[in-house]
């Protein structure tokens, strides 16, 4: 695996990639890998006859009192753990070479996809978001792109993003990975202390039985306020929100008339996790 650092080279590396034919699966990542990441590259060596990754700890979707300086960084594991499952190339700029002195444009989806959630409880997250990986799609130039459905408003909103600016590459969802105790994979879950880890069981578990309920033909409004008073219990404060959405809209809905996401954000300590699940 070839590891680059500076635009030209990268532009060189996926022209020889070009050269040998076949498509590009791209999976843009912040790092910190586990086994979600790693189910991105085997989808993505799946659909793709190459597979080009990408490290970058984004500072522009960060807030001013979030994690942006303890984010977990570990690129020579992490690039290990890419090569083993078949990456071919991984992008690794730094801050100057992704903004540059000088850089001034930022993308921002509208039709209220981007303000609503996570967009509420962390105002600007997503324009950093849409803006980085919109430079990174044009530099890495792929055929398709991979991204995990446990960070599901950020999946719809680059869908949104991609058919607005016609952007041409194929965005793949790829289902939430899992431990054995239901806890969806992440990447902040190395900050939850022991007995966190043990109370972090209840979102999974709060969101299937509200999911459950909702879909047996249940009260949406007693489905949510259970899943927020169970993960009261467990410890989490705040809640940010337990919200169920139309699939593809992210619009609150009261019935799964048509395709809908259970989701869900709490902070437990000092830890916030997301979570979601499918509904209808």
């Amino acid at each position: 695996m070839q590891t680059v650092r500076d635009i030209d080279s990268l532009r060189q590396a996926i022209a020889e990639l070009r050269a040998e034919g076949g498509t590009i699966a791209f999976v843009p990542t912040m790092g910190a890998l586990h086994a979600g990441h790693m189910a991105l590259v085997a989808e993505g060596r799946r659909r793709a006859r190459h597979v080009v990754a990408s490290i970058f700890v984004n500072p522009t979707q960060f807030g001013p009192n979030e994690d942006l300086a303890t984010y977990p960084r570990r690129e020579a594991s992490d690039a290990r753990m890419l090569e083993e499952e078949g990456c071919e190339i991984l992008w690794a700029p730094d801050v100057a070479t992704m903004y540059p002195e000088g850089h001034a444009t930022t993308i921002s989806v509208g039709g209220g996809i981007a303000d609503t959630l996570d967009g509420e409880a962390r105002p600007g997250h997503f324009a950093g978001v849409a803006t980085v990986v919109a430079k990174l799609f044009n530099q890495v130039r792929p055929d398709i792109a991979l991204f995990g459905e446990k960070d599901y408003q950020q999946l719809a909103i680059i869908r949104q993003m991609v058919r607005d600016l016609d952007l041409p590459v194929e965005i793949v969802g790829v289902p939430t990975q899992r431990d054995a105790d239901g806890l969806a994979l992440s990447s902040r879950n190395a900050y939850l202390t022991e007995e966190e880890r043990r109370a972090a069981r209840a979102l999974p578990r709060a969101l299937g039985e509200a999911a459950g309920a909702i879909q047996a033909g249940g009260d949406v409004a007693a489905a949510l306020a259970g899943a927020r008073e169970k993960l009261a219990k467990a410890g989490f404060d705040p809640i940010d929100y337990v919200e169920l959405r139309d699939a593809v809209s992210l619009q609150p809905v009261m019935n799964v008339d048509r395709p809908a996401r259970l989701l869900a954000a709490a902070r437990l300590g000092r830890t916030r996790l997301i979570d979601n699940l499918p509904v209808g």
